[in-house]
């Protein structure tokens, strides 16, 4: 398809273009919380789509930035393993991890990292233990609480004042949902969200203060979600995950280890999307205040809002594989054993696969054309449950409140995995 590509021309886009095309390393860390990095992504797409970074403090690493490239890569789980991990590893980070841990007298060992990183046929036997939590019936069971949860939290806000919306709002809403899809103890809930951004944090980011205080986070998720798993393993199975984890015979042998990274997966899978598209949908509202007009006048177009705030948000900006022989890509050979990260962000503002891609628009013709959930085996298990949350609490806020304000520039997440935010300053004028 050919299309007429507008380029950015503001300085974040003149520094991206100003870069060696060689020396580009799209997951550098600081573009992401400085909210520069789509220029990046727009040459990289233009001038060099299958990339390869040499060096980077993720070691060596190939991007994928359009649309159709992605869906290549994330639809062949033959040639494309999850195994050795679905980030950007960090390996001095690691390093210094385990040392930690193995201060503490608890070594790692590999594969407890969840079913994200298990290959066929162990992934899908891990990962219909837990489908039945979040198929539709379950979910239709669990969205009048879910609403009446949202209704409590919006009855809460102040009017007239400002707050932190990140706080307040998003990391509430889904503190409450992951409790109850885990039934964990529901005084308890905030644990989940800080445990979330223990995991998704490195030191001097997030809360996290040092090594030793991110080990000892992870040791007590790992701790109350034993007892949770002594609890349930011989009582009557219930609906919650960890009694779906405990009663199916697949899962029920499955090693600590194992466990504990399909805690973490659930955990973070959980929060961060949702979260960040709950605050993301009020940072694009208020910078496209057509659109909110819009959407005041015709509540209708919640769904389509919520599914195009997924897109133009992208909560987790990619995810990676490493290939298990050599194989081309856009016309490059990618070797077996490199990294390949699939740039979930960068396709979702595909020219030739989205239409005004950087425009944020609420009643696009197809609004769940996005990459945000994924592909293939590995697509999101919990979509439906993240589009439920976020479609009732904007019923909720519309019943409630004209107009949600935004207050200067939020504060962004420190990553280049989760694109997110820390916190984002509101006012709510007035109440309906």
């Amino acid at each position: 398809m050919n299309i007429a590509v507008k380029v950015d021309q503001s300085a974040e886009a003149a520094e991206a273009y100003a870069v060696p095309l060689a020396d580009i390393n799209p997951a550098k860390v600081e573009r992401f919380q400085d909210d520069t990095i789509l220029p990046v992504f727009e040459r990289l797409r233009r001038e060099d789509p299958v990339h390869f970074t040499a060096e980077s403090e993720f070691g060596p690493y190939w991007s994928i930035t359009r649309w159709d490239d992605i869906m290549a890569v994330d639809t062949d789980h033959e040639a494309f393993s999850s195994a050795d991990g679905i980030g950007l590893p960090n390996k001095q980070a690691m390093e210094e991890q385990e040392k930690v841990f193995a201060a503490m007298g608890r070594p790692r060992r590999r594969g407890g990292a969840g079913f994200i990183t298990m290959d066929e046929p162990e992934h899908s036997v891990h990962r219909k233990a837990v489908s039945p939590t979040v198929a539709p019936a379950n979910i239709a069971q669990m969205a009048p609480l879910v609403r009446a949860r949202a209704g409590e939290i919006l009855d809460s806000l102040p009017i007239g004042e400002e707050f932190d919306w990140v706080d307040r709002v998003s990391k509430e809403l889904t503190a409450m949902t992951l409790a109850t899809l885990f039934d964990f103890p529901f005084e308890d809930r905030r644990k989940l969200t800080y445990w979330s951004d223990m995991f998704t944090n490195s030191p001097g980011h997030g809360p996290v203060k040092s090594w030793q205080h991110k080990a000892e986070s992870a040791m007590e998720c790992f701790s109350a979600f034993g007892e949770l798993w002594d609890q349930r393993v011989n009582a009557e199975p219930g609906i919650d995950l960890i009694s779906m984890l405990t009663h199916n015979p697949t899962t029920r042998e499955m090693s600590p280890e194992q466990y504990q990274g399909t805690v973490v997966l659930l955990i973070i899978g959980g929060n961060d999307t949702t979260r960040n598209t709950i605050s993301g949908s009020i940072y694009a509202l208020n910078k496209n205040p057509d659109q909110y007009d819009k959407l005041r006048a015709n509540p209708d177009l919640i769904l389509p809002m919520v599914s195009e705030t997924i897109r133009w948000q992208t909560p987790l900006a990619h995810m990676s594989r490493v290939a298990t022989r050599d194989i081309e890509v856009g016309g490059k050979t990618i070797k077996a054993g490199e990294r390949v990260v699939m740039w979930y962000i960068s396709g979702n503002r595909d020219e030739a696969a989205v239409e005004h891609p950087n425009a944020f628009i609420i009643d696009r013709a197809r609004p769940r054309q996005h990459m945000s959930f994924g592909f293939g085996i590995h697509r999101c298990v919990g979509n439906r449950v993240a589009e439920m949350q976020l479609t009732l609490i904007w019923e909720e806020i519309l019943k409630r409140f004209p107009r949600i304000e935004l207050v200067g520039e939020p504060t962004r997440t420190y990553s280049s995995f989760v694109h997110g935010y820390e916190s984002m300053q509101v006012v709510i004028p007035a109440r309906a």
